[in-house]
C-alpha cells in the first residue's frame, strides 16, 4: 500500500512540475492605438500583438494592452496611467512587457522633454514592482510620415527617441528599433501616422526577433 501511495504521489509531483514548465510566458503589450490597432480591421486578427503572439508560438501568450490616444506623460492630454489598460498590467502579471509610447507626446500641448523622461522612469519602476520581476523592452517609435494632430516627426527624432534610448542605458534595458527599419515602408501607414495590417505584421517581426 505505501509503495502505491508513494508512486502516485510521485507522479503527481512528475506531472505538476511538467505543468509548472510548460506554462506559456505573458506578454504585455503597452502602448497607444499604434498597439491597440487603429485601422486595422480586425484588431483582434491583425493588430500587432495578435501577430506577435503567433509569431512567438505556443510557449508565448501576447496580450494587447494598447490604448487609443495615449501618452506616456502623466499629465499628458490622455495619460495611459489613468487608462484601464495600465491597470490591466498589474493583473495579467505578464513576465515580459513592452512599452511603446511617445508618439502622441510628440503634440505640442504634450511635448515637455524633462517631464516626459520622469514619466518613463517612473512607468519602468511601478512595472518593476510586479511579482513576476518582468523583463521589460522599450521601443522607438515608428516614423511619422506627415504631421497630423500635432503628432509630428521632428519631435520623434529629436526628442522622444534620444531619452528613449537614455532611459534604456540608464536601466539597463534592451531597446528595440522601430523607427529605422520602418522608414521605407511609408506606404504601409494609411494615414502616415498609423500602421495597416502589413505594417502592423512588419512591426511584431521586429519584435518577434528580439525577444527570441
Amino acid at each position: 500500500m505505501k509503495k502505491i501511495i508513494f508512486s502516485v504521489h510521485l507522479a503527481f509531483l512528475i506531472g505538476l512540475s511538467a505543468c509548472t514548465c510548460n506554462e506559456a510566458t505573458k506578454v504585455a503589450c503597452v502602448g497607444d492605438s499604434i498597439t491597440e490597432g487603429a485601422g486595422v480591421w480586425p484588431q483582434s486578427e491583425l493588430a500587432y500583438p495578435v501577430v506577435l503572439d503567433s509569431l512567438l508560438g505556443d510557449q508565448y501568450t501576447v496580450i494587447n494592452l494598447g490604448r487609443s490616444a495615449t501618452t506616456m506623460l502623466r499629465d499628458g492630454d490622455f495619460p495611459y496611467w489613468t487608462a484601464k489598460e495600465f491597470s490591466n498590467v498589474f493583473a495579467f502579471e505578464p513576465e515580459v512587457i513592452i512599452i511603446k509610447l511617445g508618439t502622441n507626446d510628440t503634440k505640442p500641448q504634450n511635448w515637455d522633454a524633462a517631464k516626459y523622461e520622469s514619466s518613463y522612469q517612473a512607468m519602468i519602476d511601478t512595472f518593476k514592482t510586479i511579482p513576476t520581476n518582468p523583463k521589460i523592452y522599450v521601443c522607438l517609435p515608428v516614423p511619422v510620415f506627415k504631421t497630423k494632430w500635432g503628432i509630428n516627426d521632428s519631435t520623434v527624432v529629436n526628442g522622444v527617441i534620444p531619452i528613449v534610448k537614455k532611459v534604456a542605458e540608464h536601466n539597463n534595458l534592451p531597446v528595440i528599433n522601430l523607427y529605422d527599419p520602418m522608414l521605407d515602408k511609408g506606404a504601409m501607414f494609411f494615414d502616415s501616422i498609423h500602421p495597416d495590417a502589413r505594417g502592423a505584421a512588419a512591426m511584431a517581426e521586429i519584435i518577434a526577433r528580439e525577444i527570441m
